[in-house]
């Protein structure tokens, strides 16, 4: 396969959205050796089309990921509209969608991943971004939209080996192989593997992860098909939580390279075993059946310090910290059955699903108690580095100190049954009216075990909730939709992560998330496609009223705001997208609106990628995203500035199966905050760097 600009090109663009003057030719690509779906989205579950996706969507390719030097989902996120990366607190994934922000609305494969680490993507044929609340496919959480990871499966007839090696300017390296093997006429096997050693422009930084995931696909019948994947997950690398604000609520730009954490005790480990199976059976030409069964097994520590409060005037910095343990297991079970059938002259393609989680989840978390004071914060004197290095050091008064991660601060037990039942219709009223309508139950039952000696309580609770979806598609033409949809979700008072329903929390109804949405998706060309949707997402939280404890108040908050996307050949050898998203979202509480914006909710956000070939064998990439201010905090004290930042790429081929290419990041070399965690935990951009790659196939 020839490594070109234009393949490269037209593969992201395809994946975007599927030209329907030319469905025929671009239902399938050939990519390697394998196929790679390019007019629908795993996440919806049903054969339709993008175009008649009634929600919005973004696909990024393995080949786009490939191309452009991606190694994180936030790199992904920052060139997609309507979404914006959070800080995560430097050991976890986490997205602010459409101003809800999350770590736990991530799937693989359409199954629930919220353990909180960072994903990579070796193993990704392509990852899928919907924005909005859905429960309707996934379940309660969702509340802002879910990203959700398509894996590479293996391939019956190919056979191919790719391969990846990178090493960047901070000296960190990325080394990834995929292997596919055909065994027999009715099955094969691939293997992807990754290595890499992490660095950055952070004092102490480091880190190393290894991914291994073999897989297997068997024709069992000419009608099913057997998909088997195991997956090992060996990821620890450096903590770092960033900079404090200054008395005018601004990053500290002159601490830009200060680390406030302790070298030896600000880390993460996670290591994980994951396995998958997935059959699908084709009853008839008409009728379909998925099945599924996810199993992981997840071991999570890390520790960490961090600045938790700054005095300019005498230069004093305050670090706080803990040390979280995560032990959880998931096992999730879920089928549906796709059928497409007509009743007199409406067509209709119905799915019928079903889902049963279970989790079980251990969780602590120990503060640290400081000899000087006996308190689990400590003063420090600014400097590089901060005077805490392996549990010891000197505080801002010259005095030496030990510290140890001995005071227990939660130790949880959760146990977690899903049951799920839901339906959905896509019914083609007419050739230019579709209408879909759908909803979900879900009973979540949850109990918690507090195992803090001083406590030794169980609470449990069960929520039983619906989640409806509704959505009309209007085509004028076949390459034009015009939608508007109605969609529902929920998030139950124990979290995310599950522990939380102390206090009041286990009396409490789920927070329900509400979205509603008009959009437009327009085909320009074979390879030119324009969407834009206008939504308002509204979250209800019941909450215990002040004046009278037996009653509740409902507060009711949102966020709203427009998003457009442009992906297109513009010329032979030129290639372009733009995306844009406006925000507007304002805090609610008990007694009404506050005039406060919710924290990381820029107003405005913009990126653009640029390609052009200017030859046969070298093209180059040009990239913009630019990232307006917002608040750090919900009390609006504190302040992310706006930043642009500028990336590049080159690429030359060596030959037809060999390219050289470059990727620089940040080529302004631009001092920007792209994210935070809370005031004094503001992450501090990488500087200009560049990684050289070494992409081939054999």
């Amino acid at each position: 396969m020839k490594f070109r600009l234009t393949t490269i090109a037209a593969a992201i663009l395809l994946s975007q959205t599927a030209t329907a003057q030319n469905s025929e030719e671009v239902e399938l690509i050939k990519v390697k050796g394998q196929h790679l779906s390019v007019s629908e989205s795993n996440s919806v579950k049903t054969p339709t089309p993008i175009i008649d996706v009634p929600q919005s969507l973004t696909i990024v390719t393995a080949e786009e990921i490939s191309a452009r030097g991606i190694t994180s989902i936030g790199e992904i996120i920052d060139y997609t509209p309507g979404v914006n990366t959070t800080q995560g607190e430097g050991h976890r994934d986490a997205v602010v969608f459409r101003g809800v922000r999350s770590t736990a609305d991530f799937y693989l494969d359409g199954n629930r991943d919220d353990v909180q680490y960072y994903r990579a993507l070796y193993n990704i044929e392509q990852v899928e971004i919907l924005r909005g609340p859905n429960a309707l496919l996934f379940g309660r959480g969702g509340t802002g939209g879910i990203l959700n990871r398509v894996s590479k499966k293996a391939d019956i007839g190919g056979e191919f080996t790719d391969y990846t090696a990178s090493l960047n300017s901070f000296g960190g390296l990325y080394t990834a192989i995929d292997t596919n093997v055909t065994a027999s006429h009715k099955s094969a096997v691939r293997i992807n593997a990754m290595y890499e050693r992490l660095d950055n422009h952070r004092d102490f930084y480091d880190g190393e992860r290894y991914g291994f995931n073999p897989t297997a696909r068997i024709e069992l019948t000419d009608d099913t098909t057997l998909d088997l994947s195991y997956e090992y997950i060996n990821h620890e690398r450096f903590i770092d939580r960033g900079i404090p604000t200054d008395a005018d609520g601004r990053p500290v730009e002159a601490f830009e390279d200060i680390v406030f954490a302790d070298p030896q005790n600000n880390y993460s480990e996670i290591e994980a075993h994951v396995f998958r199976v997935a059959a699908e059976h084709k009853f008839s030409a008409a009728v379909k059946g998925n099945f599924s069964a996810f199993y992981g097994d997840y071991d999570k520590v890390y520790s960490n310090f961090y600045a938790s409060d700054y005095d300019p005037a005498n230069d004093l910095v305050e670090l706080d910290g803990y040390i979280d343990h995560t032990l959880r297991d998931n096992l999730i079970l879920s089928g549906n059955i796709v059928g497409e059938f007509e009743t007199g002259s409406i067509g209709h393609t119905l799915i019928v699903g079903t889902e049963l989680i279970s989790t079980n989840s251990d969780q602590n978390r120990y503060n640290p108690v400081f000899s000087t004071s006996g308190a689990d914060r400590e003063l420090f004197t600014v400097q590089r580095p901060i005077r805490l290095n392996g549990l010891s050091g000197v505080n801002a008064n010259g005095e030496n100190f030990t510290v140890s991660f001995s005071d227990l601060n939660d130790d949880t037990r959760v146990n977690l049954e899903v049951f799920s039942f839901y339906v959905q219709d896509e019914i083609a009223l007419s050739e230019h009216f579709d209408v879909v309508l759908g909803a979900r139950f879900d009973q979540f039952d949850i109990e918690v075990f507090n195992a803090d000696p001083a406590v030794l309580e169980t609470r449990s609770r069960t929520d039983n909730e619906i989640s409806p979806r509704a959505g009309i598609i209007y085509k004028p033409m076949e390459n034009i939709s015009l939608y508007a949809s109605y969609s529902r979700s929920f998030l139950p008072r124990s979290g995310e992560q599950y522990a939380d329903i102390n206090g009041a929390n286990d009396k409490l109804d789920p927070n329900t998330f509400s979205n509603r949405e008009i959009g437009l998706k327009w085909d320009l060309a074979p390879r030119m496609s324009f969407t834009a949707a206008v939504f308002e997402n509204e979250q209800s939280s019941p909450q215990v009223a002040d004046n009278d404890p037996s009653t509740l108040d409902v507060i009711d908050s949102d966020i709203s705001g427009f998003e457009l996307q442009f992906k297109g050949e513009l010329t032979r050898d030129w290639h372009f997208m733009a995306n844009y998203s406006n925000l507007d979202g304002e805090i609610v509480s008990r007694t009404g609106p506050t005039g406060r914006t919710p924290r990381e909710l820029p107003e405005q956000t913009f990126s653009a990628w640029n390609t052009y070939q200017l030859s046969d064998n070298f093209g180059v990439g040009l990239g913009v995203t630019y990232q307006d201010e917002s608040f750090i905090n919900n009390s609006n004290t504190a302040v992310l500035p706006s930043y642009t930042r500028v990336d590049a790429s080159a690429y030359y081929e060596i030959s037809d199966t060999m390219r050289v290419q470059v990727n620089i990041d940040n080529l302004t070399n631009e001092l920007y905050f792209p994210n935070a965690h809370s005031t004094h935990q503001v992450t501090v951009g990488a500087p200009l760097n560049a990684s050289v790659s070494l992409v081939g196939t054999f």
